[in-house]
């Protein structure tokens, strides 16, 4: 069944408008297809592709890169997690990295919607970060924590983790 041309320029402009109106940055890389970044606390800002299809919206959103340690903790966090989430879940490709991905039906493209799928991905990608890295980097985190301290540096950076390493010292 073939979704008309007229609800796919409408989903396209819907999604072009949302975005617009949401205040992040967005740029329309080609026709149907928009990159939409997004500030976090944890994972400083995200950035999302919203890829308006001949049936469906599809949203994208790369989160981290594959873990150096724990993959399969890692993995099994994000897939428990998944069953908590609204319009996407976590991912991974090829390379172990770790994506937000979902689709939603052109018929159901919204302002309101594209705002939810926005949202979504910043919270998760932002709420998700600092444990990702916890478990999945944190024999590298150490490295960089002892390293910094044995030079008097800042830590600054690793603020969200100096509970447990201080304590593992």
């Amino acid at each position: 069944m073939t979704v008309p041309g007229d609800t796919v320029a409408a989903a396209t402009e819907t999604v072009r408008a949302a975005l617009v109106d949401s205040g992040v940055d967005v740029v329309e890389v080609r026709s149907r297809v928009f990159e939409a970044t997004v500030p976090g606390e944890r994972k400083l800002q995200t950035t999302a592709r919203f890829e308006v299809g001949d049936h469906a919206l599809g949203v994208h959103a790369f989160v981290a890169r594959r873990p150096d340690e724990n993959r399969e903790r890692v993995y099994r966090w994000l897939l428990e997690r998944n069953l908590r989430m609204y319009a996407v879940a976590f991912a991974v490709d090829a390379a172990g990295d770790i994506w937000l991905g979902g689709r939603v039906s052109l018929h159901a493209v919204t302002a309101a919607e594209v705002d939810r799928l926005l949202g979504s991905v910043a919270t998760y990608a932002d709420e998700s970060f600092n444990t990702i890295l916890e478990l999945g980097f944190a024999t590298s985190i150490r490295k960089e924590w002892d390293w910094r301290r044995a030079r008097g540096e800042s830590t600054r950076n690793l603020d969200a983790f100096r509970g447990w390493l201080e304590n593992d010292t």
